[in-house]
């Protein structure tokens, strides 16, 4: 529900930001009962502008999926998604020390695919649909200017009201250059890599049979992720001068270096959509809640774009704060409590953190050419393709905890 006219109101949560782990924190929310608003510049437009033509995909694994699921947007994402039954990791470092192409595949763990790859425009648009519609959600326009967390209550001040509003906790999807965490005074550990990512989409003239392709490369990987029919998502990761020269090439000289880069693997490369180019950074969180505020999405941790974890972590913050919340209530406590705080901190950092440091070393792995990192890459890699309980064991890992995972993302 809009609402553009805010007086000084109390609420129960409040959401600061709008993209797909804010959204559905609040949704989710929202749906134990409790008053929520979400703060956005998006919302600033009476009719609530409609996310975008957003051209990037998501790798939904199968825990965000079912929190789709159960806030019934599902069915229409599901009806333009491609599944992701293999992964191929390909050695294209041009090294004397070279990994073995290793292949994994979700039927060796069941029936379901490893994710599925949703168009992000589509999915911020059902989810902006689905907040505008629940009565107990108030979307407001306007940018976050100042948060105070005082007491028993955050007062949150905005650039389109003439009132700040306040709630008895907040849940700060903001982003990396996180306002409401710098005002709740939670530090963080930020790095750079010397890299640029280049990322679209395109069409192939072979079928990628529902198959990722990650080729391992000096720079940084390349990966092609199967879309809906004959099309594929790219994110092509490059020293900094080297992606600006790509970002800056004709479409046709364009799709003939990616063939080139690819091996050809897909088959004759056209209609590359428009690209987008934008650095390679990571940024983790000393603490994820603090001082009646929680962190979920970039406020509370960046990772490169390896391996589809970025937004699936988001989903999980957004999923653990809201069952934290909801089951607070049922016991009529302060969401906003120390130890509801305490409890979501320690039980995200069980998450967060080695998924950071294996996508960094990872990363690392193939940005520094130091002999013995190799060598310990192209062993590990090895024997993955060789022993099949490691194989599926890591599979596991890669697609969420084994253990501690939020309720409504449990099959």
């Amino acid at each position: 529900m809009y609402n553009q006219q805010m007086k000084k109101c109390a609420y129960d949560v409040v959401v600061a930001g709008a993209g797909p782990a804010g959204l559905v924190a609040a949704l989710l929310v929202a749906g134990t009962g409790l008053k929520v608003a979400i703060i956005d510049p998006l919302f600033a437009d009476k009719k609530a502008k409609k996310a975008n033509a957003d051209a990037r995909t998501v790798a939904l694994m199968q825990g965000g999926v079912r929190l789709l699921k159960h806030l019934d947007i599902w069915p229409r994402c599901h009806k333009v998604s491609a599944p992701l039954w293999r992964m191929r990791l390909i050695d294209h470092t041009r090294r004397f020390l070279k990994a073995p192409t290793v292949t994994f595949d979700a039927h060796e763990l069941g029936d379901d695919p490893f994710a599925w790859n949703v168009p992000l425009g589509l999915l911020n648009r059902c989810l902006q649909e689905a907040a505008g519609d629940m009565q107990n959600l108030d979307l407001i326009g306007g940018r976050i200017e100042a948060v105070v967390s005082q007491g028993l209550e955050v007062e949150i001040s905005i650039d389109t009201q003439s009132n700040s509003i306040s709630s008895s906790c907040v849940i700060a999807a903001d982003g990396r250059h996180s306002l409401c965490r710098d005002a709740a005074f939670i530090k963080v550990t930020s790095w750079s890599y010397p890299q640029k990512a280049v990322a679209c989409s395109f069409s192939h003239g072979l079928p990628h049979e529902d198959m990722s392709i990650e080729f391992h490369r000096s720079a940084g990987p390349l990966t092609l992720v199967p879309l809906e029919g004959n099309r594929s998502g790219l994110v092509w990761i490059e020293k900094p001068q080297d992606a600006d020269e790509i970002f800056q090439l004709s479409d046709d000289a364009f799709c003939h270096e990616l063939e080139k880069q690819t091996d050809a693997v897909l088959g004759r490369i056209s209609k590359a959509s428009p690209r987008g180019l934008f650095p390679i950074d990571g940024l983790t969180a000393r603490h994820f809640a603090k001082n009646r505020i929680m962190l979920v999405g970039e406020a509370a941790h960046v990772l490169p774009p390896i391996g589809a974890q970025g937004l699936n972590l988001g989903l999980r913050d957004a999923a653990l704060v809201a069952e934290l919340i909801g089951d607070t209530k049922l016991v009529n406590e302060d969401v906003g409590s120390d130890r509801i705080m305490q409890t979501y901190d320690r039980r995200r950092r069980l998450d967060i953190f080695p998924r950071t440091v294996v996508v960094d070393r990872l990363n690392r792995s193939l940005i520094h050419n130091f002999a013995p990192l190799q060598g310990a890459r192209g062993l590990g890699l090895f024997m993955l393709n060789q022993i099949g309980p490691l194989r599926r064991e890591v599979m596991q890992r890669g697609m969420q905890p084994l253990n501690d995972v939020p309720r409504l993302m449990q099959a």
